[in-house]
């Protein structure tokens, strides 16, 4: 029944309807936290699906919680060069960044954060992996977002 809720949940997403995506992810990463405990690869990759699904929504300070406590027990159980934990480092920087309220400490930590992840990425991935053109991406929109905040305005 979770992978099914997780499923309806993808499919929701891909309907933008991001409320309805945002619930089901939700009830599935519960669901698979009941059963399978904090360490499991299903639940990590869940908690990640409702993290971005809340970043989506705007919901940045629930999405950084999230993965603050979900990072550390990816890192530990998986590994630091996982994809799954790449990805997940990655949502969680993009929250930092993406955030209206990010502080430039926040801003600073998402640059670097997604050059630690991108350069693991090119090493652990390969440099045409799509994900790690995320990354990239990622890490332009980042300093950009850091520039702008520390160039005043004229």
């Amino acid at each position: 029944m979770l992978v099914v809720r997780n499923n309806l949940a993808n499919t929701y997403f891909k309907l933008e309807r991001h409320e309805d995506a945002t619930n089901a992810f939700r009830d599935a990463f519960y669901g698979f936290s009941k059963l399978l405990g904090e360490e499991d690869r299903t639940r990590l990759s869940a908690a990640n699906n409702y993290a971005n699904s809340l970043k989506n929504l705007g919901r940045f300070k629930e999405a950084k919680a999230l993965l603050r406590r979900a990072n550390p027990v990816a890192r530990r159980v998986l590994g630091e060069s996982h994809d799954l934990v790449l990805t997940m480092r990655t949502s969680y920087a993009s929250a930092l960044y993406n955030d209206d309220g990010a502080t430039l400490d926040d801003l600073r930590l998402a640059v670097t954060m997604l050059e630690e992840i991108e350069r693991t990425s090119r090493r652990v991935r390969g440099s045409a992996h799509p994900e790690t053109n995320q990354t990239g991406l990622h890490l332009r929109d980042a300093q950009a977002a850091l520039c702008a905040r520390e160039t005043p305005s004229t």
